[in-house]
């Protein structure tokens, strides 16, 4: 079993990290899922997970996935790949969004721990996407306000980063019967600005940390649904600002989850990071483990989580992971890293 160094964290109002996170930020997502004994996906992801052996790069919204943002039984928001009808009668990103309403039209396809967060009754009653200003408007009915303070901030996530998904899309717009919220109506998360993954995702900030004076990034650690099976979930830590994002990233990634988390590390602590180079769209990590010896395969959910990871804080497509200074890297799924692989678009396909 892994070891997990503990951070402390403080909880943040919502509206000042908010505030904070308008001024940085990062993109990006992963799909597969592991665990002990992995089951195999349902058809019409094996015939994805087949087009990505064969090269032909799956977008959001083709064939029939989607990735939606859920709370889980933790209460973090956590991407999950669903097989879902997809027809011409309605954009995929609609299709997304009435998953994420609670007892919608796509209730029973939600696996097992996993709840929408938008209240029940809601509907969409116009999706506009601006496509030279890669702008979703999404225009809510009067049922969208019928939510629990507590949920504001997830309601934001879930919607922002579900739809942040679809290739063409890098901003949200929030309305509510044909007006443009200015702010949620709730708890009044700030609404003025577009709506970006710059505004997280489950945010901590380690002890001590001065808001005005920090560098978000986002990391992918790991829990289990009820049935045990392993999914990633992204945070975003508050840290002390850094003008190198990528390795501080990594750096955070191996420290491990905050002290109180129920998430998992999947970081083995005697691993550093040695060397991180962006050039055009591939960012090379090389990672330092004394004890790894060449050709040795390495825990798929390490590889996985700092591809994830470093997709997310650098926005580029390909990753390509080193181990030692060699690319002869080959994961406990029989994965091949010797080339860069390309950004993940599906992530955690968990059967329902």
């Amino acid at each position: 079993m892994m070891k997990r160094q503990r951070w402390m964290v403080k909880a943040v109002p919502a509206a000042i990290i908010a505030a904070s996170l308008l001024i940085t930020g990062g993109c990006g997502l992963f799909s597969k899922q592991a665990s002990t004994e992995i089951d195999p996906p349902p058809a019409g992801l094996q015939e994805n997970s087949k087009a990505l052996e064969e090269g032909q790069a799956l977008n959001q919204g083709e064939g029939n996935q989607l990735t939606v943002y859920l709370k889980d039984g933790n209460d973090y928001i956590a991407p999950v790949t669903l097989s879902v009808p997809l027809n011409g009668d309605k954009k995929p990103e609609q299709v997304a969004l009435e998953v994420l309403v609670a007892e919608g039209p796509y209730a029973n396809q939600l696996p097992e721990g996993f709840k929408p967060v938008i209240s029940k009754g809601t509907v969409i009653n116009k999706l506009d996407i601006i496509t030279d200003q890669e702008l979703a408007i999404v225009d809510w009915n009067e049922h969208f306000t019928d939510y629990n303070g507590p949920d504001e901030r997830r309601i934001v996530e879930a919607v922002t980063w579900t739809l942040t998904g679809f290739p063409g899309i890098k901003q949200v717009q929030f309305w509510q019967e044909g007006e443009k919220l200015s702010e949620m109506p709730v708890d009044g998360f700030p609404l003025a600005q577009t709506l970006s993954r710059n505004v997280g995702i489950n945010l901590e900030r380690s002890e001590g940390i001065d808001l005005s004076r920090s560098t978000p990034v986002t990391l992918y650690f790991s829990s289990v649904t009820p049935a045990d099976t392993q999914y990633y979930v992204p945070v975003t830590r508050l840290i002390d600002r850094s003008e190198d994002v990528a390795t501080a990233a990594l750096k955070e990634l191996i420290a491990g989850p905050e002290a109180t988390s129920p998430l998992n590390s999947v970081m083995t602590q005697d691993l550093e990071v040695g060397s991180i180079k962006i050039d055009k769209d591939i960012v090379t990590v090389d990672l330092q483990d004394q004890s790894y010896k060449d050709g040795q395969l390495m825990p798929s959910e390490l590889i996985q989580s700092v591809i994830l990871s470093l997709a997310e804080n650098t926005g580029v497509s390909k990753v390509q992971v080193q181990l030692n200074g060699s690319d002869n890297v080959k994961d406990t799924d029989n994965r091949d890293y010797s080339q860069p692989v390309d950004r993940p678009v599906h992530v955690n396909a968990i059967k329902s």
